[in-house]
């Protein structure tokens, strides 16, 4: 009974250890009413560096009393146009001006505003933006969303005419400067909008004279500011190529000398320009616009250091390691899958000939040297994702050579990792680098994530914030590469314990890293945890031998649903501005706009698809799998029946990488991450195993049956040695600590055998029989039977009982599955 129950009770755990990692959010405070009127002033291109109190005094001292952070200023094009800013601006969600572009720049500037009546003005362009942005972009953005949520506005300049301007054109106040006395005009509207210039190039003479001018209108506003009121200082777009972060700086009652955070980044010091938007209407306690914006209201967190210096070159330091990160991380990920292929190439003929073979007839064996690197090469490859995540503990983007300092350090980290798992305990074990490699990763990411995800934020491995993804908790190579690390390290502990508590085992480990993965607090992504959930259930299902069939896959499949649908009741339940991506989906698809989503999915999914470099890692690994591992010759199918719990960890990572990438609009991304560490593992088991192929040993079922050991757990218990996977007691490099070359066993002299009377024969007329020869090998399965094989029953049924019996021998690995 307990037998068949204990699909559903891993079920029910499963479903509770991942619904309980959404149940909670981290603490964030509450965006409140705080001021009367809000002034948004907008200066295209400035960033941190252009910012110190000689040539910008007014911009120091509002960073000194209010809040600060790194704006990113991501829009529906990229890079984000000053014209795309504006409008995005006022959107509240990622919007673009229509016309044409050339190929990574930016149309034609000026934009036509028509002042008709000297009060407001009229933007005749208007309609057709609109239409652009609900017919053509993915976002379904309603340019002028700000504006229409407000009784008026006013505008000052032709890109806060942009920003201000309601759906069908009309902007309720404008002036083309600041008059000479603005004291009037701000206070006429509760919003106000004001361009104060640009500051753009790469001269640095050159920009500190236009952030010296942006800087003198900004006191002229700050000086004429109405009572009770917030100033937002952002600089709202890039400027030229390639994207950068940029300033915001909130000064008002309640933005006291803090970092600026929104729940849609999660971070400390990190906006998005979408945020301003809902931050505006939120201090000024308005209702948000039927469709929801995509941004979230800003708040003031603590935390900020007390020097102004300091703080500043906090957000001036992260664009720059914004921008290396971006310049280094194609060339590191197209390096690493040009080397995997390589590698996958040159592992081939290994696995061809790792294999012995008994007499003259086989291959030449291969050198144990030779081995013994390619081995240590596997090892490095599968740690060069956790070495370069790793990596960004040191500032390599602050020297003069980013990227070769970071490859410096890449090669340390992994040539360290390396001896690390070469020296380890168990290195010799055929599963010990295995379960070395999977641990050392999983403990990598999981510390950087339970310590804030600091490694993964615009990290060569992580995200960037350039991008406007995410910015807070697991990138998609870093779930990748978890999931995959988490799953592998379950089997390789489940593997040496009782095959009845497998199951428990893989569930205690993967269970741990649903939490991890889904929990708001750490992880932050929900869909990696629904999928990280299928895999788990089926490598739970699996784990103690078997195969995934109907009933295995209906649970694995109800345990993930059970999981997705327990996230989302959850996440539904909490106010809108406070749900995460799959409460927004659910939400977008009760009120008819989840196609966009999907639209958007599904063309994330193609980008990575064809533009990412981790297609071609997940491809080469899949195919090095399909047409060499899983090959007769390949060796994976003999690891995966000596040690079943290694085969459901594999499985149950394909499953949830290629579901998790999939989900997330990342495409093969998850599954290539998880390749890059998986695979190398894989073929370096699969040689181990097949070096032990035709080793030999005697059989010791006895003990393995006091014992109650597993009769495929591979510990090598019952063979003579009383450990690994030959008989000498380890499954190290092939050739090493064998007795007799890999090349095939030793030719020995012919056997004499009695045969019995018969019409053939005379009594006792001996035979030479040949060269004595290794039975034939059987599967582990049939070995776990303990029934004699057919030569034994034979002999048992023509032998006197009186003749000696000659020992019988087999495999190791068949020993080890007994």
């Amino acid at each position: 009974m307990l037998r068949r129950l204990a699909p559903a009770l891993l079920t029910v755990l499963v479903v509770v250890l991942g619904v309980t990692a959404l149940s909670a959010r981290p603490p964030q405070g509450t965006p409140q009413r705080t001021a009367d009127f809000v002034v948004l002033a907008g200066i295209a291109g400035l960033r941190w560096e252009d910012v110190d109190q000689q040539s910008t005094p007014t911009l120091w001292r509002m960073a000194r009393d209010g809040s600060i952070g790194s704006l990113s200023v991501r829009s529906a094009h990229r890079p984000t146009c000053p014209v795309d800013g504006w409008l995005t601006l006022g959107a509240g969600s990622f919007a673009a001006w229509n016309g044409t572009r050339p190929d990574g720049g930016c149309p034609p500037a000026g934009v036509a505003v028509e002042q008709p009546d000297g009060i407001g003005a009229n933007l005749p362009d208007q309609e057709s933006v609109v239409q652009y942005n609900q017919q053509r972009l993915p976002w379904g953005t309603m340019p002028g969303s700000l504006s229409e949520s407000v009784r008026c506005s006013v505008a000052v300049g032709p890109g806060a005419a942009v920003a201000a301007a309601r759906p069908f054109g009309r902007v309720d106040r404008y002036a083309a400067g600041l008059p000479a006395d603005p004291r009037r005009l701000l206070g006429s509207c509760v919003l106000s909008i004001v361009d104060l210039g640009t500051v753009e190039g790469t001269d640095p003479v050159a920009r500190a004279e236009q952030a010296r001018a942006a800087d003198a209108q900004l006191a002229r506003v700050l000086a004429a500011r109405p009572e009770r009121s917030l100033v937002l200082v952002a600089g709202i777009s890039d400027t030229e190529q390639p994207s950068r972060l940029h300033v915001v700086v909130a000064d008002g009652p309640g933005w006291e000398r803090g970092w600026l955070t929104s729940a849609s980044t999660g971070r400390d010091g990190y906006l998005q320009l979408v945020d301003l938007a809902p931050t505006a209407l939120t201090a000024l306690g308005r209702p948000m616009p039927e469709r929801l914006f995509l941004g979230r209201p800003a708040v003031s967190t603590v935390g900020r250091p007390s020097d102004l210096t300091e703080a500043i070159n906090a957000p001036a330091d992260a664009d720059r390691e914004a921008t290396a990160q971006r310049a280094v991380s194609g060339r590191f990920f197209a390096l690493l899958a040009g080397l995997q292929v390589l590698l996958a190439l040159a592992v081939l003929p290994l696995l061809r000939r790792a294999r012995p073979h008994a007499g003259p007839a086989g291959p030449t064996p291969v050198s144990a040297r030779v081995v013994a690197v390619v081995e240590l090469l596997l090892v490095a490859a599968a740690l060069a994702v956790p070495a370069a995540l790793l990596a960004d503990a040191v500032p390599w983007w602050r020297g003069e050579h980013p990227g070769w300092i970071f490859g410096a350090v890449t090669a340390l980290l992994v040539a360290g990792g390396t001896a690390a798992v070469r020296f380890a305990p168990g290195y010799a074990n055929t599963l010990g680098p295995f379960g070395a490699v999977a641990g050392l990763t999983t403990l990598t990411v999981g510390l950087d994530v339970l310590t804030g995800s600091s490694l993964q934020l615009n990290s060569v491995v992580g995200y960037s914030a350039l991008q406007g993804g995410r910015y807070a908790g697991l990138s998609t190579v870093g779930l990748g590469v978890f999931l995959a690390g988490a799953l592998v390290t379950g089997g390789w502990f489940g593997q040496r314990v009782h095959r009845r508590w497998r199951p428990a085992v893989m569930v205690a480990v993967g269970g741990l890293a649903v939490v991890v993965v889904g929990s708001p607090y750490l992880g932050a992504d929900p869909v990696g945890a629904i999928a990280l959930t299928a895999g788990l259930s089926v490598a739970a299902a699996i784990s103690a031998g078997g195969w995934l069939t109907i009933t295995r896959l209906a649970w694995a499949t109800m345990a993930a649903l059970a999981v997705g649908i327990g996230f989302a009741v959850v996440d539904l339940r909490r106010p809108a501005a406070e749900r995460g991506s799959l409460g927004r989906f659910l939400s977008a698809v009760a009120d008819g706009t989840g196609g966009f989503t999907v639209h958007r999915s599904s063309t994330a999914n193609f980008e990575t698809l064809v533009n990412s470099p981790l297609t071609v890692l997940a491809l080469a690994g899949g195919l090095l799998v399909w047409f060499a591992l899983l090959q007769p010759w390949g060796g994976l199918l003999r690891l995966f029946g000596i040690y079943p719990a290694i085969r459901a960890a594999l499985g149950g990572t394909a499953v949830a990488a290629v579901l998790g990438g999939v989900l997330d609009g990342a495409a093969l991304d998850v599954a290539g991450a998880a390749a890059a560490l998986v695979v190398p593992m894989a073929a370096l088991a699969s040689l181990r195993v097949l070096g032990h192929a035709a080793d030999r040993t005697r059989p010791n079922t006895g003990r393995a049956r006091e014992n109650g050991a597993d009769d495929d757990s591979g510990s090598g218990g019952d063979g003579p040695a009383g450990g690994g996977d030959g008989p000498t007691g380890g499954g190290g490099p092939l050739g090493a600590g064998h007795p007799r070359p890999i090349g095939g066993p030793p030719a020995a002299p012919p056997r004499v055998v009695v045969l019995p009377p018969g019409p053939d024969a005379p009594v006792g007329t001996p035979v030479v029989d040949g060269p004595a020869q290794s039975p034939p090998e059987r599967p582990a399965a049939d070995a776990a039977t303990g029934a004699p094989s057919a030569p034994a029953q034979r002999r048992s049924a023509d032998t006197p009982a009186d003749t000696p019996a000659a020992p019988v021998t087999r495999p190791s690995t068949e020993v080890a599955a007994s």
